[in-house]
């Protein structure tokens, strides 16, 4: 079985007791960061054997896990924080598993994603996810597309483009209402429920840090 493990997105508490016994059951771990990965292991004494799956991963790789799989071997896929496939490289294994005719177990746990519109107090019966916006290509064709989406939308992004990103919404979408949250669950999470134009000034004065997730309006036209 492949067993898809949700792992906390910044506080290490925020990790389920099912979620630590198939760590520790399963014949192998199979980690986008194996260092990143430790940290989170130690604190639950779970000493099993690991291996890296990430982007930059090869074909080879790919199969040996797969290979794994279909010999009856129990392998877990973790992402460097929250749930495996959403915005990371767990995708090609899960897909390649599923041809290979390997069950597929879930082990619910931490999401950004769900933890942002929950409590953005945006309309959450419908949304729009994004992850990360194109940095080039196709960014601007997006945007003028999003400027009509009546859903609520949601994007992933990096402090070094979160400022361009903004500012970009505000281009595109207009002065919406939106809620910007940082370094969810961390020690300092931030969450604003403003203008766009508001949580540029509010970054202009205070230098960004951590990850972020936008909650955008839709449009209300």
């Amino acid at each position: 079985m492949l067993y898809i493990v949700s792992t906390p997105i910044g506080n290490l508490e925020d990790m389920t007791l099912r979620a630590i016994r198939t760590l520790k059951e399963v014949d192998l771990i199979a980690a986008e960061d194996t260092r990143h990965a430790q940290i989170l292991l130690q604190k639950y004494e779970i000493k099993n054997q690991i291996t890296s799956y990430h982007s930059y991963s090869n074909d080879f790789k790919l199969k040996q896990i797969v290979e794994m799989l279909v010999a009856g071997k129990n392998v877990a896929l973790i992402s460097d924080a929250g749930t495996p496939g959403i915005s990371d490289p767990a995708y090609t294994l899960v897909r390649a598993a599923i041809e290979a005719g390997v069950q597929i177990v879930p082990i619910p746990g931490a999401s950004a994603l769900l933890s942002a519109i929950v409590m953005s107090g945006k309309p959450m019966h419908q949304f729009v996810y994004l992850g990360f916006l194109p940095i080039k290509k196709g960014r601007q064709t997006l945007l003028k597309a999003l400027a009509s989406e009546d859903k609520t939308i949601v994007i992933y992004e990096a402090p070094h483009r979160i400022m361009k990103t903004l500012a970009d919404l505000k281009e595109y979408l207009g002065d919406r209402e939106i809620s910007v949250c940082r370094e969810i669950t961390k020690i300092y999470e931030e969450t604003l429920r403003c203008k766009v134009s508001e949580a540029i000034e509010h970054f202009t004065n205070k230098a960004p840090r951590g990850e972020f997730v936008l909650v955008i309006q839709g449009n209300q036209d």
